[in-house]
């Protein structure tokens, strides 16, 4: 199993020290022994812009996978993000994991895409699209025509440290996700609140991969969950509450029914990570439900401790 954690980067989270502090949380992940650091994209709420912020991680850190999760794709010009992504990858010596997303529906989704001045129709086929351009980018292509982009002069692009491009893995967990992923994409990043979803959906992202003649265990099976530990569930609870009440609006009761949570004791959070990798999750990325740095800190060093990465 490998254990990977989001930068703190919604100003709500280092509002206090600045966002300097990110990169000492950074380097305190990496001597803790976790496998990756991700940053999460959004425009509704202030915070450290995602891919410069992984800029600013890679020449402080030496072995940590860095990542996007998700990254939402169609906002963004994709020739530019193409080289963006590539230069993040080269500065990081290969370390780069993109993980994309088309958004949720709602008021974290529609919102989104107004301000961006992109269509919220065709979101899904859009995001393949885009990155089936990065890939012909990175591998050198000269033209490339789709229903949304196309270009019959492509100039030379930034590529990527490694020769195949960083992988790229989706987050989504409906049906037509699924076998996307499995037929398109390097990993698979959802975030069901059941660990019983997550082995349905990940046999049928394996399906998807066979039919595609791909092999199903070049997929990365990922999870994103929201961590918090203490001295009771109660009190974690209370905690987590704060938090998704600062960083989305809404209680944790609400949000618990959409996103995974492992709260509570050192135990009862091992016991509930143990039951996502029992469903099939080889790659758990925790957001640490803290809004101090000092507490992040000490969130880091807990969640380390349950996982034993000290130990590794």
């Amino acid at each position: 199993m490998d254990i990977g954690v989001y930068l703190p980067t919604g100003q709500a989270q280092w509002a206090a020290a600045g966002p300097r502090s990110l990169i000492e949380f950074a380097r305190r992940a990496e001597q803790s022994g976790f496998c990756s650091l991700f940053v999460n994209d959004s425009l509704l709420t202030p915070r450290i812009e995602p891919l410069t912020m992984l800029a600013a991680v890679a020449p402080v850190t030496e072995r940590i996978r860095l990542g996007t999760g998700a990254l939402l794709p169609v906002l963004r010009r994709p020739v530019q993000t193409a080289q963006t992504l590539a230069s993040v990858d080269q500065l990081s010596g290969g370390r780069l994991t993109v993980a994309v997303g088309a958004g949720f529906p709602g008021r974290f989704g529609r919102p989104l895409h107004e301000l961006s001045q992109v269509p919220w129709e065709r979101r899904f086929a859009r995001l393949d699209e885009t990155v089936a351009l990065w890939r012909a980018l990175w591998a050198g292509a000269t033209e490339f025509r789709g229903a949304f982009h196309s270009f019959t002069e492509l100039p030379p692009a930034t590529r990527p440290f490694r020769t195949e491009g960083p992988p790229v893995w989706l987050g989504g967990a409906t049906p037509a996700a699924l076998a996307r992923t499995g037929r398109h994409y390097d990993g698979w990043m959802p975030y069901p609140p059941d660990p019983a979803d997550y082995t349905t959906g990940l046999a049928a992202v394996r399906a998807a991969a066979r039919q595609a003649s791909r092999a199903p265990e070049s997929v990365t099976p990922a999870l994103f969950v929201n961590v918090r530990i203490d001295r009771s569930a109660r009190s974690a609870r209370r905690v987590m509450d704060a938090y998704t009440r600062a960083n989305y609006g809404l209680p944790l009761a609400e949000t618990e029914r959409i996103q995974a949570f492992a709260l509570g004791t050192p135990q009862e959070v091992a016991a509930t990570l143990a039951r996502y990798t029992a469903a099939g999750a080889h790659h758990l990325v925790a957001r640490l439900g803290a809004l101090e740095p000092p507490d992040q800190l000490e969130q880091l060093d807990r969640l380390a401790a349950v996982t034993n990465l000290g130990s590794t």
